[in-house]
């Protein structure tokens, strides 16, 4: 296996650990909206992510910065044609983290309000706006000879690249309320548990759509593999959820998750960007990867430290494991 190979399943693997990490706190940042009643219920869903979900942004950075050095053709063409969403984007995740930060430090009613409504609108923003942007990565688009996008953002706002921005919106909802049932106690778990059933529904049925589709649109023997695991650890998730088994409905809307990016990126091997003009003017991992040099010296860093990021996102989790509950917030909700 060449090295451009290698890094392209590399920067797979940074997409699917950031989906199926920040696909949960993006679905928790809805569930503010959908299942806290009050602002003691509120804050206990902050809380749930509120140790964790800076760790999780640092997915996002890595495989940027990872496609930036080992595919600078791919980087320029995605960032220059998708500028506008990916700014919307990036504009959803400032604000964000600030609203997570800001939120509790001043007592007023509608100050603490105006945050929350922020963090419910900059997660399911870009819980959606993912998936059109993948959407439009695998299904093509306008590309030309010299690699530039000729399209605009209206030719994103497609059939196929809107199925899978419900369909991320869905999935890292319904992985949210999950993790909700999995790290909390009380009327909240319960109430979390039958919302993961009506949202898990939902997500089955536009997830096998759009699975379908991009299996027929330019899929193989290996992503039909993907394709069935998907499906399969979907319909498991929810029937484990229904259960009450929360861990295994965790891991296996996480399996989902994994499966789901795992069968974008199989359909788009050994392309990186494909042209909808020409197929000749495909970004490829050949055409639009860094030097040989250059990516045996991201290899040997990239061996150094992931493996101490791992254990100390893994460390992180481990110590703040225990479930929360609605008693552990103090009588003024901050």
């Amino acid at each position: 296996m060449e090295l451009h190979d290698v890094w392209f399943v590399l920067i797979a693997a940074l997409w699917t650990g950031y989906f199926f990490l920040e696909g949960f706190d993006f679905g928790v940042g809805i569930l503010t909206k959908l299942l806290a009643r009050n602002r003691a219920e509120k804050r206990v869903l902050i809380n749930t992510i509120g140790p964790v979900w800076d760790g999780n942004e640092v997915w996002l950075l890595t495989a940027g910065g990872a496609t930036f050095a080992a595919f600078p053709e791919w980087y320029a063409t995605l960032f220059s044609g998708f500028y506008l969403p990916l700014l919307l984007i990036l504009v959803c995740l400032i604000v964000r983290g600030v609203a997570f930060e800001y939120r509790a430090k001043r007592p007023e009613e509608n100050w603490q309000r105006n945050w929350e409504t922020a963090i419910f609108w900059t997660s399911l923003l870009p819980a959606f706006l993912w998936g059109v942007a993948f959407g439009n990565i695998v299904h093509g688009v306008k590309i030309d000879q010299n690699f530039d996008y000729v399209g605009t953002v209206w030719n994103l706002l497609n059939p196929y690249a809107l199925l899978g921005g419900l369909v991320t919106l869905t999935l890292f909802t319904f992985h949210g309320a999950v993790f909700t049932a999995l790290k909390t106690v009380g009327d909240i778990r319960k109430r979390a548990r039958k919302l993961a059933s009506g949202v898990g529904l939902v997500t089955a049925v536009l997830a096998l759509i759009f699975l379908l589709w991009t299996q027929a649109d330019g899929g193989d023997g290996k992503s039909l593999v993907a394709l069935a695991v998907a499906v399969a650890a979907l319909v498991a998730a929810l029937v484990a959820n229904q259960a009450g088994r929360e861990g295994w409905s965790f891991a296996l809307s996480g399996i989902t998750i994994v499966a789901t990016v795992a069968m974008l990126f199989l359909t788009l091997f050994p392309n990186v960007m494909p042209s909808s003009l020409n197929a000749e003017w495909n970004l490829t991992v050949t055409n639009a990867s860094s030097s040989p040099y250059t990516l045996k010296i991201m290899t040997w860093c990239a061996a150094i430290a992931t493996p101490i990021v791992m254990l100390y996102q893994g460390w992180t989790y481990w110590v703040f494991r225990k479930r929360i509950g609605t008693q552990h917030i103090a009588e003024t909700v901050h």
